[in-house]
């Protein structure tokens, strides 16, 4: 199958963390480096998938800070050791945004609103939400594409979704084929 979005290099892509990137836990949070582990082919397609886009912008929920489990520099030290490694592959991520309350904060940043995204949009003037793709893998990471007008597509795993993304995909590397 081939997408026909016709996405080039003036596009931009937003990409969720835990599910996408990295295997998500269940059973709680990503708290260190040695338990993010990478999801299954996402090093070896980063390079070609992120080549695509002008601005790739990594956008994560972590209510791990908000409740104390982490602090937001203990977070920052997980973003290194990601960035660190895809950059080994060539793949760079432009800006890591991440949403630290819990869940039904005031004045939140967390996704499905669209505060990440026009945090963004202040960084990089160019961002054009029309002309970009939300990957993720829960409910709020597609309803946070779709509040936005983006293309949206949601990687498959044991979390259950409702939302109707405009694809769905096993992994980022059949989602990078699919670009071809």
């Amino acid at each position: 199958m081939k997408l026909n979005w016709n996405v080039d290099s003036s596009w931009t892509l937003f990409i969720d963390r835990d599910g996408v990137i990295n295997e998500r836990n269940f059973e709680g949070y990503i708290l260190n480096k040695k338990d993010f582990v990478f999801k299954e082919g996402v090093l070896e397609s980063s390079k070609s998938l992120f080549s695509k886009f002008k601005h790739v912008v990594l956008v994560t929920n972590q209510q791990c800070i908000g409740k104390g489990l982490i602090s937001l520099d203990g977070v920052r030290e997980i973003h290194d050791y990601m960035e660190s490694c895809l950059i080994q592959n060539g793949a760079k991520i432009d800006l890591v945004l991440v949403a630290p309350e819990m869940r039904g904060a005031p004045h939140s940043t967390r996704k499905p609103l669209p505060n990440m995204a026009i945090l963004a949009k202040h960084k990089f003037k160019d961002i054009d939400f029309r002309k970009s793709i939300m990957i993720g893998d829960t409910d709020s990471d597609i309803e946070f594409g779709k509040n936005l007008e983006m293309k949206t597509v949601l990687i498959q795993s044991l979390e259950k979704s409702t939302s109707i993304p405009d694809v769905k995909v096993g992994s980022l590397m059949e989602l990078n084929k699919w670009l071809q």
